[in-house]
């Protein structure tokens, strides 16, 4: 599996546009995503510009996002629901939004929910992005 400057481009977007559905960006969701463009490499400035400007940025497009790569598809839901779930507010468009990116990669319904209810009976913080990079 080849992890694609425009995957990790992507994974980034993604975990984006999810922090900006709830039209708040609190700080457990920030962590969560410097931490993860660490992994990816990008350079702070950049993220840390992109965070401050984020919620009154109009182009990042929220289209669901394709992957190369099934695995990476897989580790981005599980690290989206992270970041949906870490700021204990109404998760609904956050939650749409991962579906749709789920089925567009070869994701079911049914195991999109098997991803929900186990991570909500999870405790694990680890970011699934460490087992693909």
């Amino acid at each position: 599996m080849e992890f694609t400057l425009l995957d990790k481009s992507n994974y980034l977007k993604g975990l984006l546009v999810v922090a900006k559905k709830d039209n708040q960006l609190t700080e457990p969701e920030k962590k969560i995503i410097r931490s993860i463009a660490v992994k990816l490499g990008f350079a702070k400035e950049f993220y840390e510009e992109t965070l401050k400007g984020l919620m009154i940025n109009k182009y990042i497009a929220e289209d669901p996002i394709k992957f190369s790569d099934a695995k990476i598809a897989e580790s981005f839901i599980s690290d989206g629901l992270m970041l949906a779930f870490s700021d204990y507010t109404n998760h609904e468009k956050e939650l749409t939004w991962l579906k749709t990116t789920a089925v567009l990669n070869g994701i079911n319904e049914e195991k999109f929910k098997e991803k929900i209810n186990k991570f909500k009976e999870s405790s694990n913080t680890e970011f699934s992005l460490l087992s693909i990079i």
